[in-house]
Protein backbone atom coordinates (compact mmCIF):
# COMPACT_ATOMS: atom_id res chain seq x y z
CA UNK A 1 0.00 0.00 0.00
CA UNK A 2 1.61 3.39 -0.77
CA UNK A 3 2.27 5.89 1.98
CA UNK A 4 0.10 9.45 1.71
CA UNK A 5 4.04 10.77 1.05
CA UNK A 6 4.45 8.83 -2.09
CA UNK A 7 1.06 10.17 -3.30
CA UNK A 8 1.26 13.84 -2.63
CA UNK A 9 3.17 16.58 -1.19
CA UNK A 10 3.34 19.42 0.66
CA UNK A 11 4.70 23.39 0.29
CA UNK A 12 4.95 26.42 2.31
CA UNK A 13 4.57 29.99 0.60
CA UNK A 14 5.68 32.98 2.04
CA UNK A 15 3.07 35.17 -0.74
CA UNK A 16 -0.31 34.24 -2.09
CA UNK A 17 0.69 35.00 -5.49
CA UNK A 18 2.94 31.91 -5.32
CA UNK A 19 -0.27 30.14 -5.83
CA UNK A 20 -2.01 30.59 -9.08
CA UNK A 21 -5.60 32.15 -8.34
CA UNK A 22 -7.59 29.98 -10.53
CA UNK A 23 -5.86 26.91 -8.91
CA UNK A 24 -6.75 28.51 -5.48
CA UNK A 25 -10.50 29.63 -5.80
CA UNK A 26 -11.25 26.31 -7.61
CA UNK A 27 -10.79 24.58 -4.71
CA UNK A 28 -13.26 26.89 -2.91
CA UNK A 29 -16.86 24.46 -3.16
CA UNK A 30 -18.66 25.13 0.09
CA UNK A 31 -21.81 26.51 -1.16
CA UNK A 32 -21.38 28.94 1.76
CA UNK A 33 -17.99 29.66 1.37
CA UNK A 34 -17.35 34.13 2.15
CA UNK A 35 -15.71 35.94 -0.32
CA UNK A 36 -12.96 36.17 2.36
CA UNK A 37 -11.03 32.97 1.54
CA UNK A 38 -11.09 34.04 -2.29
CA UNK A 39 -7.63 34.50 -3.61
CA UNK A 40 -8.13 38.35 -4.62
CA UNK A 41 -8.98 38.85 -1.17
CA UNK A 42 -6.17 37.30 0.35
CA UNK A 43 -3.84 38.95 -2.28
CA UNK A 44 -4.93 42.26 -1.94
CA UNK A 45 -3.99 41.93 1.93
CA UNK A 46 -0.76 41.48 1.30
CA UNK A 47 -0.19 43.57 -2.07
CA UNK A 48 -1.71 46.46 -0.15
CA UNK A 49 0.75 45.55 2.65
CA UNK A 50 -1.87 45.30 5.52
CA UNK A 51 -0.33 41.72 6.30
CA UNK A 52 3.55 41.42 5.88
CA UNK A 53 6.40 40.91 8.30
CA UNK A 54 6.23 44.59 9.01
CA UNK A 55 2.58 44.26 10.82
CA UNK A 56 3.57 40.85 12.52
CA UNK A 57 1.51 39.07 9.94
CA UNK A 58 4.01 37.11 8.24
CA UNK A 59 1.73 34.72 4.77
CA UNK A 60 2.88 31.35 5.26
CA UNK A 61 0.32 29.28 3.48
CA UNK A 62 0.17 25.27 2.89
CA UNK A 63 -0.58 23.80 0.04
CA UNK A 64 -0.90 20.28 -0.93
CA UNK A 65 -0.14 18.88 -4.31
CA UNK A 66 -0.45 15.35 -6.39
CA UNK A 67 2.66 13.93 -6.95
CA UNK A 68 1.69 12.40 -9.91
CA UNK A 69 -0.01 15.48 -11.90
CA UNK A 70 1.02 18.68 -9.98
CA UNK A 71 -2.67 19.46 -9.36
CA UNK A 72 -3.34 21.07 -6.60
CA UNK A 73 -5.65 19.30 -3.99
CA UNK A 74 -6.00 21.54 -0.68
CA UNK A 75 -4.81 24.58 0.49
CA UNK A 76 -4.97 26.65 3.81
CA UNK A 77 -4.43 30.03 4.73
CA UNK A 78 -1.72 30.66 7.48
CA UNK A 79 0.16 33.54 8.91
CA UNK A 80 3.51 33.45 11.70
CA UNK A 81 2.22 36.13 14.25
CA UNK A 82 4.08 38.10 16.57
CA UNK A 83 1.29 39.37 18.37
CA UNK A 84 -2.31 38.53 18.90
CA UNK A 85 -4.25 41.64 16.98
CA UNK A 86 -6.99 41.17 14.82
CA UNK A 87 -8.32 37.73 15.86
CA UNK A 88 -11.46 38.21 17.53
CA UNK A 89 -10.24 35.27 19.56
CA UNK A 90 -8.45 36.50 23.02
CA UNK A 91 -5.60 34.45 23.83
CA UNK A 92 -3.08 37.26 25.80
CA UNK A 93 -3.49 35.22 28.75
CA UNK A 94 -1.86 32.12 27.07
CA UNK A 95 0.90 34.39 26.12
CA UNK A 96 1.49 35.81 29.45
CA UNK A 97 1.74 32.30 31.03
CA UNK A 98 4.23 31.66 28.22
CA UNK A 99 6.52 34.15 29.32
CA UNK A 100 6.26 34.08 32.74
CA UNK A 101 7.65 30.33 32.58
CA UNK A 102 10.39 31.33 30.50
CA UNK A 103 9.23 30.16 26.95
CA UNK A 104 8.03 32.06 24.38
CA UNK A 105 4.21 31.93 23.05
CA UNK A 106 5.39 34.16 19.76
CA UNK A 107 5.95 33.41 16.82
CA UNK A 108 2.30 31.12 16.58
CA UNK A 109 1.00 30.02 13.50
CA UNK A 110 -2.64 31.18 12.83
CA UNK A 111 -4.72 29.59 10.27
CA UNK A 112 -7.24 32.47 10.04
CA UNK A 113 -8.50 35.27 7.76
CA UNK A 114 -6.97 38.65 8.62
CA UNK A 115 -9.06 41.33 10.93
CA UNK A 116 -12.04 39.05 9.60
CA UNK A 117 -14.17 37.16 12.07
CA UNK A 118 -16.21 35.09 10.03
CA UNK A 119 -16.47 31.66 10.22
CA UNK A 120 -15.82 29.32 6.99
CA UNK A 121 -13.27 27.12 5.42
CA UNK A 122 -9.87 26.89 6.58
CA UNK A 123 -8.88 23.77 4.31
CA UNK A 124 -9.86 24.55 0.91
CA UNK A 125 -10.50 21.34 -1.18
CA UNK A 126 -12.49 17.93 -0.31
CA UNK A 127 -9.69 15.27 -0.69
CA UNK A 128 -9.97 14.14 2.71
CA UNK A 129 -6.50 12.66 2.26
CA UNK A 130 -4.99 15.85 1.44
CA UNK A 131 -6.62 17.97 4.12
CA UNK A 132 -5.08 15.18 6.46
CA UNK A 133 -1.65 15.84 5.17
CA UNK A 134 -1.56 19.70 5.41
CA UNK A 135 -2.54 19.04 9.06
CA UNK A 136 0.16 17.30 9.63
CA UNK A 137 2.44 18.96 7.93
CA UNK A 138 1.80 22.23 9.40
CA UNK A 139 1.79 20.59 12.95
CA UNK A 140 5.64 18.84 11.84
CA UNK A 141 6.54 22.28 10.62
CA UNK A 142 5.84 24.21 13.72
CA UNK A 143 7.99 21.55 15.47
CA UNK A 144 10.82 21.71 13.61
CA UNK A 145 11.09 25.49 13.60
CA UNK A 146 10.58 25.69 17.42
CA UNK A 147 6.64 27.41 17.23
CA UNK A 148 4.71 26.94 19.95
CA UNK A 149 0.71 26.69 18.80
CA UNK A 150 -0.99 26.77 15.93
CA UNK A 151 -4.45 27.68 15.46
CA UNK A 152 -7.18 27.81 13.19
CA UNK A 153 -10.14 30.36 13.77
CA UNK A 154 -13.37 30.13 12.80
CA UNK A 155 -13.60 27.00 10.50
CA UNK A 156 -16.59 24.84 9.12
CA UNK A 157 -18.54 22.62 11.58
CA UNK A 158 -17.01 19.61 9.55
CA UNK A 159 -13.29 20.28 10.10
CA UNK A 160 -13.36 19.76 14.37
CA UNK A 161 -13.47 16.16 13.55
CA UNK A 162 -10.72 15.65 11.68
CA UNK A 163 -8.50 18.47 14.00
CA UNK A 164 -9.43 16.64 17.04
CA UNK A 165 -7.67 13.34 15.33
CA UNK A 166 -4.45 15.68 15.80
CA UNK A 167 -5.29 16.84 19.36
CA UNK A 168 -6.44 20.19 18.87
CA UNK A 169 -8.67 21.82 21.89
CA UNK A 170 -11.94 22.80 20.88
CA UNK A 171 -12.84 26.92 22.00
CA UNK A 172 -16.09 28.27 21.81
CA UNK A 173 -17.32 31.50 20.60
CA UNK A 174 -20.49 33.61 20.23
CA UNK A 175 -21.49 35.65 17.01
CA UNK A 176 -24.85 37.65 16.19
CA UNK A 177 -26.53 36.64 13.18
CA UNK A 178 -29.69 38.30 11.86
CA UNK A 179 -32.10 35.27 10.04
CA UNK A 180 -34.55 36.47 6.90
CA UNK A 181 -37.53 34.38 7.76
CA UNK A 182 -40.76 35.07 8.22
CA UNK A 183 -42.38 34.26 11.67
CA UNK A 184 -45.98 34.00 9.97
CA UNK A 185 -45.12 32.07 7.04
CA UNK A 186 -42.80 29.07 8.14
CA UNK A 187 -39.86 28.90 5.51
CA UNK A 188 -40.41 31.66 4.01
CA UNK A 189 -38.13 35.11 3.29
CA UNK A 190 -39.28 38.28 4.88
CA UNK A 191 -40.88 40.70 2.74
CA UNK A 192 -40.05 43.63 4.30
CA UNK A 193 -38.60 45.93 7.22
CA UNK A 194 -42.27 46.08 8.50
CA UNK A 195 -42.64 42.33 9.06
CA UNK A 196 -39.01 42.19 10.03
CA UNK A 197 -39.89 44.80 12.86
CA UNK A 198 -43.32 42.72 13.68
CA UNK A 199 -41.47 39.60 14.48
CA UNK A 200 -39.86 40.85 17.65
CA UNK A 201 -41.53 41.52 21.02
CA UNK A 202 -43.42 44.99 21.42
CA UNK A 203 -40.49 46.26 23.49
CA UNK A 204 -37.65 45.83 20.72
CA UNK A 205 -40.05 46.62 18.13
CA UNK A 206 -40.76 50.16 19.51
CA UNK A 207 -36.74 50.85 20.29
CA UNK A 208 -36.08 50.02 17.00
CA UNK A 209 -38.71 52.23 15.58
CA UNK A 210 -37.89 55.11 17.86
CA UNK A 211 -34.28 54.77 16.74
CA UNK A 212 -34.80 55.05 13.38
CA UNK A 213 -37.20 57.61 13.45
CA UNK A 214 -34.44 60.08 15.06
CA UNK A 215 -32.02 59.37 12.62
CA UNK A 216 -34.42 60.00 10.17
CA UNK A 217 -35.84 63.90 12.22
CA UNK A 218 -31.73 64.52 12.42
CA UNK A 219 -31.88 64.97 8.38
CA UNK A 220 -29.81 61.69 7.78
CA UNK A 221 -30.80 60.09 4.63
CA UNK A 222 -28.73 57.05 2.75
CA UNK A 223 -27.08 56.28 -0.32
CA UNK A 224 -26.41 52.30 -1.60
CA UNK A 225 -23.58 51.92 -4.01
CA UNK A 226 -22.97 48.19 -5.52
CA UNK A 227 -19.07 47.91 -5.83
CA UNK A 228 -19.18 48.23 -9.50
CA UNK A 229 -20.65 51.81 -8.88
CA UNK A 230 -18.10 52.87 -6.65
CA UNK A 231 -15.06 55.80 -7.60
CA UNK A 232 -12.23 56.46 -5.92
CA UNK A 233 -14.11 59.45 -4.39
CA UNK A 234 -16.55 57.11 -2.57
CA UNK A 235 -13.64 54.84 -1.46
CA UNK A 236 -11.47 58.08 -0.16
CA UNK A 237 -14.70 59.02 1.69
CA UNK A 238 -15.00 55.48 3.04
CA UNK A 239 -11.49 55.64 4.16
CA UNK A 240 -11.75 58.89 6.14
CA UNK A 241 -15.08 56.94 8.00
CA UNK A 242 -12.77 54.04 8.44
CA UNK A 243 -10.21 55.40 9.47
CA UNK A 244 -11.87 57.89 12.16
CA UNK A 245 -13.46 54.69 14.02
CA UNK A 246 -9.99 53.62 15.02
CA UNK A 247 -8.49 56.98 15.85
CA UNK A 248 -11.61 57.55 17.82
CA UNK A 249 -10.72 54.02 19.67
CA UNK A 250 -7.30 55.29 20.20
CA UNK A 251 -6.17 52.62 17.35
CA UNK A 252 -4.41 52.68 14.01
CA UNK A 253 -6.59 51.18 11.18
CA UNK A 254 -5.32 47.74 10.55
CA UNK A 255 -6.59 47.82 6.79
CA UNK A 256 -4.64 50.44 4.34
CA UNK A 257 -6.52 52.45 1.65
CA UNK A 258 -5.02 50.81 -0.85
CA UNK A 259 -6.17 47.75 -0.07
CA UNK A 260 -9.65 48.77 -0.11
CA UNK A 261 -8.97 50.16 -3.94
CA UNK A 262 -7.78 46.66 -4.92
CA UNK A 263 -10.75 45.02 -3.54
CA UNK A 264 -12.71 47.83 -5.66
CA UNK A 265 -10.95 46.36 -8.33
CA UNK A 266 -10.97 42.85 -8.26
CA UNK A 267 -14.21 41.52 -5.90
CA UNK A 268 -16.54 44.23 -7.38
CA UNK A 269 -19.57 41.63 -7.31
CA UNK A 270 -19.09 40.82 -3.15
CA UNK A 271 -19.25 44.66 -2.76
CA UNK A 272 -21.80 46.59 -1.11
CA UNK A 273 -21.52 50.07 0.40
CA UNK A 274 -23.72 52.40 2.49
CA UNK A 275 -23.27 56.15 2.95
CA UNK A 276 -25.36 58.37 5.02
CA UNK A 277 -25.93 61.61 4.24
CA UNK A 278 -26.71 64.81 6.10
CA UNK A 279 -27.33 68.20 4.66
CA UNK A 280 -25.75 67.14 1.44
CA UNK A 281 -22.54 65.53 2.74
CA UNK A 282 -21.91 62.13 3.60
CA UNK A 283 -21.15 61.68 7.33
CA UNK A 284 -20.90 58.08 7.70
CA UNK A 285 -20.53 54.83 5.88
CA UNK A 286 -20.61 50.98 6.01
CA UNK A 287 -19.23 48.39 4.07
CA UNK A 288 -20.58 44.91 3.29
CA UNK A 289 -19.70 41.99 1.83
CA UNK A 290 -21.99 39.20 -0.05
CA UNK A 291 -21.92 35.77 -1.60
CA UNK A 292 -23.91 35.31 -4.38
CA UNK A 293 -24.03 31.07 -3.79
CA UNK A 294 -27.03 29.03 -2.74
CA UNK A 295 -27.55 30.41 1.00
CA UNK A 296 -26.67 34.13 0.42
CA UNK A 297 -25.07 35.94 3.14
CA UNK A 298 -23.73 39.03 4.10
CA UNK A 299 -21.18 40.42 6.31
CA UNK A 300 -21.12 43.68 8.14
CA UNK A 301 -17.51 44.55 8.18
CA UNK A 302 -16.43 48.20 8.57
CA UNK A 303 -18.42 51.26 9.89
CA UNK A 304 -17.33 54.81 10.69
CA UNK A 305 -18.70 57.88 11.01
CA UNK A 306 -17.39 61.76 11.10
CA UNK A 307 -19.86 63.14 12.90
CA UNK A 308 -22.18 62.20 15.83
CA UNK A 309 -26.07 61.57 15.58
CA UNK A 310 -27.71 59.85 17.94
CA UNK A 311 -28.54 56.09 16.84
CA UNK A 312 -26.55 56.38 13.24
CA UNK A 313 -24.14 53.34 14.17
CA UNK A 314 -27.44 50.87 14.10
CA UNK A 315 -29.28 52.57 11.30
CA UNK A 316 -26.21 52.31 9.27
CA UNK A 317 -24.27 49.39 10.59
CA UNK A 318 -28.03 47.02 11.09
CA UNK A 319 -31.18 48.49 10.14
CA UNK A 320 -30.17 49.68 6.30
CA UNK A 321 -27.90 46.51 5.90
CA UNK A 322 -31.60 44.05 7.16
CA UNK A 323 -33.42 45.99 4.56
CA UNK A 324 -30.69 45.65 1.44
CA UNK A 325 -30.98 41.85 3.04
CA UNK A 326 -35.06 41.39 2.36
CA UNK A 327 -34.58 43.28 -0.77
CA UNK A 328 -32.43 41.50 -2.31
CA UNK A 329 -33.41 38.01 -0.63
CA UNK A 330 -30.06 37.29 1.23
CA UNK A 331 -30.80 34.59 4.00
CA UNK A 332 -28.51 35.38 6.36
CA UNK A 333 -26.68 38.93 7.43
CA UNK A 334 -23.88 38.55 9.99
CA UNK A 335 -22.92 41.37 12.46
CA UNK A 336 -19.70 40.42 13.50
CA UNK A 337 -18.15 39.36 16.53
CA UNK A 338 -18.94 40.71 20.34
CA UNK A 339 -21.71 42.69 20.84
CA UNK A 340 -24.60 42.08 23.02
CA UNK A 341 -26.67 45.09 21.37
CA UNK A 342 -27.10 43.28 18.32
CA UNK A 343 -29.29 40.46 20.00
CA UNK A 344 -31.61 44.01 20.96
CA UNK A 345 -31.86 44.96 17.42
CA UNK A 346 -32.96 41.60 15.93
CA UNK A 347 -29.81 39.58 15.21
CA UNK A 348 -29.69 36.46 17.43
CA UNK A 349 -26.47 34.05 19.22
CA UNK A 350 -25.33 31.92 17.09
CA UNK A 351 -22.13 29.14 18.42
CA UNK A 352 -18.78 29.29 16.71
CA UNK A 353 -15.77 27.98 17.56
CA UNK A 354 -11.97 28.13 17.33
CA UNK A 355 -9.68 25.11 17.25
CA UNK A 356 -5.89 25.27 18.96
CA UNK A 357 -3.08 23.22 19.05
CA UNK A 358 -0.31 23.29 21.85
CA UNK A 359 3.22 22.09 21.60
CA UNK A 360 4.53 22.09 24.87
CA UNK A 361 2.13 19.09 26.86
CA UNK A 362 2.15 21.00 29.86
CA UNK A 363 0.33 24.09 28.64
CA UNK A 364 -1.88 22.05 26.59
CA UNK A 365 -2.95 20.07 29.52
CA UNK A 366 -3.84 23.31 31.71
CA UNK A 367 -5.52 25.01 28.46
CA UNK A 368 -7.51 22.26 27.80
CA UNK A 369 -9.03 22.57 31.38
CA UNK A 370 -9.32 26.03 31.08
CA UNK A 371 -10.87 25.69 27.98
CA UNK A 372 -13.42 23.13 29.32
CA UNK A 373 -14.82 25.76 32.34
CA UNK A 374 -15.29 28.28 29.74
CA UNK A 375 -16.21 26.47 27.35
CA UNK A 376 -19.36 25.53 30.01
CA UNK A 377 -19.78 29.01 30.88
CA UNK A 378 -20.05 30.19 27.26
CA UNK A 379 -22.84 27.70 26.62
CA UNK A 380 -24.72 28.98 29.62
CA UNK A 381 -24.16 32.72 28.33
CA UNK A 382 -26.03 31.22 24.95
CA UNK A 383 -28.93 29.55 26.75
CA UNK A 384 -29.12 33.03 28.92
CA UNK A 385 -28.97 34.84 25.60
CA UNK A 386 -31.68 32.52 23.73
CA UNK A 387 -34.40 32.64 26.38
CA UNK A 388 -33.86 36.46 26.29
CA UNK A 389 -33.86 36.86 22.23
CA UNK A 390 -36.27 39.26 21.22
CA UNK A 391 -38.96 37.10 18.76
CA UNK A 392 -42.31 37.17 19.60
CA UNK A 393 -43.22 33.97 21.26
CA UNK A 394 -45.46 31.56 19.11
Amino acid sequence: MESIESLFYTEVHHSIRDIPAVEWNQLITDPDASPFIRHEYLAALEISESVSVKTGWQPCHFTVRSRQNGALLCAMPAYLKKHSYGEYVFDWAWANAYQQNGLEYYPKLLSAIPFTPVGGSRLIGSHQQAQEMIIASALAWIKEQKISSMHLLFPLIGTEELLKKFNFLRRESIQFHWQNQSLDRPNEQLQDFNEFVYTLNKKRRNNILRERQSVLDAGVSFEHKPGATLDSKDWDDFYTFYESNYINHGNAPYLTRSFFELIGQSMQEYIHIIFAIKNNRRIASSLLFRNREKLERAYGRYWGSTEYVSNLHFETAYYQTIEFCIAEKISVFEGGAQGEHKIHRGLLPVNLYSMHYLVDDRFANAIEDFLQREGNSMHRYLNELVEHQPLKKI
